[in-house]
């Protein structure tokens, strides 16, 4: 067995009756994926076996392994978290589905924790079906944020020119306004600089922060 020093990529599964493996499995047959990393699945071998084939892209394989210090370089490893009864049944959610997420996850999270891999990327989750006791939260980053004990956490959209970070959250438009204070506009920005300076080296951040009223307040007129 070959053992890789590059980096090591977990994906969660996500929602199995979703778009997760399609969007996984697609990704990881770009050839460059392989030079960059060394990705860890934490799934289901057979599920993702079932939306290969459901996606007729039957030259893709899977290294079966069970954790991820096994990872092999230059191969796509996957970790079975769920029951291998489960049923896949696409575009329905399912109480199963919600479970088997949240499985993955807590698996993937662990690792982390643990240092057995260097970065998480998560699939699309069900945010209804994976309510639980184990899991209260609107979304992927505020179970994250109370996973790894912090409140200072931005959401990032990406893009090679250009990182746009959100002030609020996984919250109703209709609470946006009364969320947006001084001191967590600061808290974000302060983030925001550190991350594109240790995450994406920029060394000379330029930060603008969008007003949320178009008018941006009018000398007081209109907000």
């Amino acid at each position: 067995m070959v053992y890789n020093t590059k980096i090591k990529v977990g994906i969660s599964h996500g929602d199995i009756n979703g778009i997760g493996y399609e969007v996984i499995i697609k990704t990881l047959m770009e050839p460059r994926i392989l030079e960059m990393c060394t990705p860890v699945i934490y799934g289901s071998p057979k599920v993702a076996a079932y939306h290969r084939k459901a996606l007729n892209l039957e030259h893709l394989s899977f290294n079966h392994v069970r954790g991820a210090q096994e990872a092999s370089a230059n191969k796509v490893n996957i970790i079975n978290c769920i029951d291998e009864n489960i049923r896949v049944e696409l575009g329905k959610s399912t109480p199963s589905a919600g479970e088997s997420s949240l499985q993955a996850l807590e698996r993937a999270v662990a690792d982390l924790q643990k240092g057995n891999i260097d970065v998480l990327v998560t699939a699309p989750i069900n945010k209804y079906n994976i309510q639980s006791e184990q899991f209260s939260f609107p979304g992927h980053s505020e179970y994250l944020a109370q996973q790894f004990k912090t409140d200072d956490f931005v959401m990032l959209m990406v893009s090679e020119n250009l990182k746009v970070g959100v002030v609020t959250g996984h919250i109703p438009l209709s609470d946006v306004a009364k969320q947006i204070t001084r001191k967590k506009i600061l808290n974000k920005i302060r983030i925001i600089n550190r991350s594109l300076a240790e995450d994406f080296q920029v060394t000379n951040p330029r930060i603008a922060v969008l007003g949320l009223n178009p008018h941006a307040g009018d000398n007081g007129l209109t907000g």
